[in-house]
């Protein structure tokens, strides 16, 4: 699976006691990471809204590996997996400039209208825009 890639450098109001960045700031980065991969297909939670619909978080998953320190670059990779239902599912890796990885997870979202109403399948100006994401990570 392909990645976008968005650096992040770990600023010092993010490190906690510990000198460790505090856990709640992995999945700030992993918003980082997704709107900016997202945005550019018209995927990010502004463009869906200029269409009508929402995109609620509905899941969120967060492994933690190794953690990340204060002025340390980290390389937050994210890719898109396709589902059969009206959802977006963002995978993503965060990792050290080494390589090594410091956490791992993903954000499902479903599709609602303006009103909150679930949606069953994607609009299809929403599901070619999700095609054309998915195409440029090779899927």
């Amino acid at each position: 699976m392909r990645f976008h890639e968005t650096r992040i450098k770990v600023r010092f109001n993010e490190v906690d006691s510990y000198h460790v960045a505090w856990h709640g700031h992995y999945v700030s980065w992993m918003e980082v990471g997704r709107n900016e991969l997202a945005g550019q297909f018209g995927l990010n939670a502004e463009q869906i809204g200029a269409e009508g619909y929402l995109a609620p978080v509905v899941l969120l998953e967060l492994q933690f590996k190794k953690p990340a320190r204060f002025n340390e670059e980290l390389r937050v990779l994210t890719s898109v997996r396709r589902n059969p239902a009206a959802t977006l599912e963002f995978i993503c890796t965060i990792a050290g400039a080494d390589g090594v990885t410091c956490a791992e997870g993903k954000t499902i979202h479903v599709l609602t209208d303006s009103g909150g109403v679930l949606q069953y399948r994607l609009p299809p100006v929403l599901a070619e825009r999700l095609e054309k994401l998915v195409a440029s990570l090779g899927g």
